[in-house]
């Protein structure tokens, strides 16, 4: 009996995800450290709060725009690189920062959501014409998953860094961990042009249709989309999260030491982990029950906010941070699957700037206010956290009944 060969397709899907698993390494790493790093250099809550939204702002809207570009020129391999470029450089830099140098490092954050603005685009619909051939929940879950293994790998990594660097003041320590994320990101983008030189034309995986279909806005892209800008309002960045807990270290464990300053980046490591699972158990649902899946990981997610601000007890925080990782790692696979269902081949980079776009603005808008509701009052940061998640649930419905996704 013969052995039976990988398609060409899922190889790509899955080369096309170690890319992603390296990249990961590199900029989930950093932001594993990224809200401490704000604050040793000096940002206020309320500051990183808008930084960390204005970062997906840029990150999110200027998508539209690269989409549309991708769908005009189909320079999909030329965005996709330049982005990687962006996105990796601008992490290590962040290691020649001095010591108050805030707004220095909220420029560079910024250059790096650009980068990913830029490649986003390009880069989902490449992969959604290799998914056109074996599954659109099924492809984008195995790449969010090797895509979060990475996301995992990257703060261990530093952990790592840190057991063996531990001369100097903590901001030392940190920057010398930026500098070491240098390594996964040359791997990446080696990677990158290695699957570029193997798949030059990967949208020859999706046949041509007969005739043009032009993008067209339907009830249940539309509905999807409130949704899940809905969500996003409310889902908080892991910045503010992360600041949280390194603030109040001391009160949470009661002296323990479960955690300390050096393991903190376990602690996302381990949300990214749940993310990677999450995103695999949740994409196959969403093969076999369209976007019911996201009402399922919303109720799940909702009350992340509740246990990581309302408890004063590490356990309760790292519940809240388990559900938060359940919530990311569904909306990441099922968000890029749910674009592929609704948008033509022909117009499909497009589709995903403009859903990616709204996500993106209402991050900030959550991000921001979120992060000055931290610093004033933080049961009405939980109240409008879970509120406008599980806000987001009727419009799911909606979606799924006007077609299914």
């Amino acid at each position: 009996m013969k052995d039976k060969k990988l398609s060409n397709s899922l190889i790509f899907i899955i080369l096309f995800g170690i890319v992603s698993l390296f990249s990961d390494m590199t900029h989930e790493g950093a932001s594993s450290l990224r809200g401490v790093y704000l604050s040793l250099l000096g940002a206020s809550a309320g500051t990183i709060g808008f930084i960390s939204g204005l970062g997906e702002l840029v990150g999110y809207s200027l998508r539209y725009f690269f989409g549309k570009l991708t769908d005009k020129t189909h320079k999909y391999w030329e965005m996709t690189i330049f982005g990687y470029v962006l996105d990796i450089l601008a992490v290590p830099a962040l290691a020649i920062v001095g010591k108050d140098g805030w707004i220095y490092a909220c420029g560079l954050l910024v250059i790096q959501r650009m980068g990913k603005a830029i490649k986003k685009p390009a880069k989902d619909t490449i992969m959604s014409f290799a998914a056109s051939q074996e599954g659109a929940g099924k492809s984008f879950a195995i790449q969010e998953m090797l895509d979060q293994i990475g996301a995992f790998l990257g703060p261990f990594f530093l952990y790592v860094v840190m057991l063996f660097k531990t001369k100097g003041t903590t901001f030392e320590i940190y920057s010398r961990c930026f500098a070491y994320l240098a390594i996964p990101g040359v791997i990446t983008l080696i990677l990158l042009l290695y699957t570029k030189k193997r798949f030059p034309n990967p949208e020859h995986f999706e046949p041509e249709p007969k005739e043009y279909i032009p993008f067209k806005m339907k009830d249940s892209f539309i509905f999807y989309i409130i949704g899940i800008s809905l969500f996003s309002f409310g889902f908080i960045d892991y910045s503010l999260i992360i600041m949280h807990v390194s603030k109040n270290l001391n009160a949470l464990t009661n002296g323990v030491g479960l955690i300390n300053m050096e393991t903190i980046p376990l602690i996302y490591a381990g949300a990214m982990l749940v993310d990677a699972i999450s995103a695999l158990i949740f994409g196959i649902m969403y093969d076999r029950n369209g976007v019911k899946a996201l009402v399922v990981s919303t109720i799940i997610s909702a009350p992340f906010s509740l246990f990581i601000f309302g408890f004063n007890n590490i356990y309760m925080v790292l519940l809240g941070i388990i559900l938060w990782g359940v919530g990311m790692g569904a909306q990441e696979s099922i968000l890029k699957a749910a674009v592929t269902s609704v948008v033509p081949k022909s117009s499909r980079a497009t589709g995903y700037g403009i859903f990616e776009m709204s996500f993106g603005v209402f991050w900030f808008l959550g991000s921001w206010l979120l992060g000055v509701l931290y610093d004033i009052n933080i049961t009405s940061l939980i109240i409008v956290s879970m509120m406008t998640q599980l806000l987001s649930i009727p419009f799911y419905f909606k979606a799924s009944r006007a077609q299914r996704i």
